[in-house]
């Protein structure tokens, strides 16, 4: 039976939970993810994790939060006056917004907090500083 390597293309199904129990992403109901092992298309900690899994095999991985996503950082949390913000944006507590940065890039940010004069925003990813489990299955090793 063949084992996951770096270089393989396979498919997993997945639920990800956080350690409270709460669940943030599944592949329930839907085709099984796909990608290749040590590219960079997922999470450093889950493409570590899964290498050396075979197909049929599931498993119950957990990722570090420096594995995933990393730690929170509180300078990436800004207070931005309201009258910056367009006037007909309907703003509410985890309304996501797209910012465009000076070297043009696309910054995602979540309003955190709001008032009649300021409005504020996280450009963390929502997993930031949080450890992560995946209850995952191996469909199939594409290439493998």
């Amino acid at each position: 039976m063949s084992q996951i390597k770096t270089g393989d293309v396979v498919r997993i199904h997945y639920t990800g939970t956080l350690t409270d129990g709460s669940q943030f992403d599944s592949s329930a109901g839907r085709e099984p993810l796909e990608f290749q092992v040590g590219s960079g298309q997922i999470i450093p900690g889950l493409d570590r994790q899964v290498q050396g899994m075979a197909v049929g095999v599931s498993a119950t991985l957990t990722v570090p939060a420096a594995e995933a996503y990393g730690p929170r950082d509180e300078t990436r949390v800004q207070v931005v006056p309201r009258s910056a913000m367009p006037p007909e944006l309907q703003l509410t507590r985890g309304t996501s917004l797209q910012a465009t940065t000076q070297d043009g890039g696309q910054i995602a940010l979540t309003v955190i907090d709001l008032t009649d004069q300021d409005v504020t925003v996280d450009a963390n990813h929502p997993l930031a500083g949080q450890d992560l489990i995946f209850q995952v299955e191996v469909v199939e090793i594409v290439n493998g």
